[in-house]
């Protein structure tokens, strides 16, 4: 039921509230206003990641949620989110964590550069 704002609420139970906003045929799903994961129109889920985070996808052989652009493929700092974590609430809340702290962390670096 793609859209439902609370679906998500016991696979985030462990984790915290989330809110859900509709954005590029998909969903943002955003924790104190940083979006940390994207689910897209066919329902696959994706972490926002940084350089050290994005090992434990990789190591789970999970891809980059990708776009066109120019003909070219784009390639974003988020990733899809290993199958088993879906059943794993309390794991997944660990991950989820880790993308909050990549979310917060750019959010910073972005408003530092801003003061310059």
């Amino acid at each position: 039921m793609a859209g439902y704002p609370r679906r998500f609420d016991d696979l985030f139970q462990f984790f915290g509230p989330v809110s859900v906003r509709r954005m590029f045929g998909g969903e943002g799903i955003f924790a104190d206003d940083l979006m940390i994961a994207l689910v897209t129109s066919d329902d696959q889920m994706y972490l926002k990641t940084s350089d050290a985070t994005r090992r434990a996808f990789l190591a789970e052989q999970r891809k980059p949620f990708s776009f066109a652009k120019g003909g070219r493929k784009i390639d974003t700092a988020y990733y899809a989110v290993p199958d088993r974590l879906l059943d794993d609430p309390e794991e997944f809340a660990q991950w989820v964590k880790r993308a909050q702290d990549v979310a917060r962390a750019a959010s910073a670096k972005k408003l530092r550069a801003r003061r310059r």
